[in-house]
């Protein structure tokens, strides 16, 4: 889905007080995200999708009960629009200041402490979105690196499975890094609420463990997490598994951008260059 794409898709839904031409595009990746006014509004891939959504707007819901600071819904439901789904979101204020790695810790540890939500979580299903990637990215990328990758994503399902965890299992965010953190005037605010999950708490911690390894993070900004959670996933044992399965994903992942981004397709190689050679200080880059 191309930017073209998910604004006849906006235009058809009429969810905007004006014109979608002049919605501002925030994100183009799964899903297109547009603002205007007052409003945000996500729009999916594909019909695959509208579970997922459903499952967002219940989980805003849900925290907006339990006081947690995240983005609210504007509509209670999904739309089904020309086969993709779309949701409507309250408009955050402007930030204040950029999301830094200890804010997402204190929003972490407000999520831990929840009990499960009155409506089923499912587990995080870090690689099940694997198939999907490789299948957009169809010719654009070699059958070996796909077929790598899919053998990387069944042995670390099998190994993930069989972890013993440190913390107790419960509600996760499924994708903590600090760009899914809004600083605004009232402080921080979880967003992209899509892959909210019941499984190992450490699903969430180890994101950061990798982008300090992997995408730049700086060693301060990790100690500064760390410190405001109260605990380093690296500690853990099964650290390097769960680690393992989202570089597979991640990597996955660029792989359906593949076919339109030569930029995509580039980084997409790089990364499994990487993990085929077993060199964990490769650095990865967005594209």
């Amino acid at each position: 889905m191309d930017e073209a794409r998910a604004r006849e898709v906006l235009a058809a839904a009429g969810v905007l007080p004006g014109p979608a031409r002049d919605a501002r595009l925030l994100a183009l990746g799964e899903n297109a995200v547009f603002a205007a006014g007052d409003l945000v509004v996500k729009v999916g891939r594909d019909a695959e999708l509208l579970a997922r959504a459903e499952r967002e707007l219940a989980v805003a819901g849900w925290l907006a009960g339990a006081g947690v600071p995240a983005v609210r819904a504007a509509e209670p439901k999904p739309l089904l629009v020309d086969g993709h789904p779309v949701t409507v979101w309250h408009r955050l204020p402007e930030p204040v200041r950029p999301a830094e790695a200890r804010d997402l810790a204190g929003l972490l540890r407000a999520v831990h402490a929840l009990p499960a939500p009155p409506f089923a979580l499912p587990p995080r299903d870090l690689l099940g979105g694997v198939e999907r990637w490789l299948r957009l990215a169809g010719d654009a990328i070699d059958p070996g690196d796909a077929a790598f990758l899919r053998e990387r994503r069944d042995g670390f399902a099998a190994q993930a499975a069989a972890l013993t965890p440190h913390l107790t299992p419960g509600p996760v965010h499924g994708d903590a890094l600090p760009r899914n953190v809004h600083v605004g005037p009232d402080g921080a605010v979880l967003v992209d609420l899509e892959t909210f999950a019941s499984d190992l708490r450490e699903h969430d911690l180890v994101v950061l463990a990798l982008s300090l390894d992997r995408y730049g993070l700086p060693g301060e900004a990790y100690r500064s997490f760390t410190e405001a959670y109260g605990w380093d996933v690296r500690e853990w044992a099964g650290c390097a598994v769960l680690r393992g399965a989202r570089e597979t994903a991640s990597c996955a992942w660029v792989a359906q951008h593949a076919p339109s981004n030569p930029k995509a397709l580039a980084e997409f190689r790089r990364r499994v260059a990487s993990l085929r050679d077993g060199d964990d200080s490769v650095r990865w880059y967005p594209f």
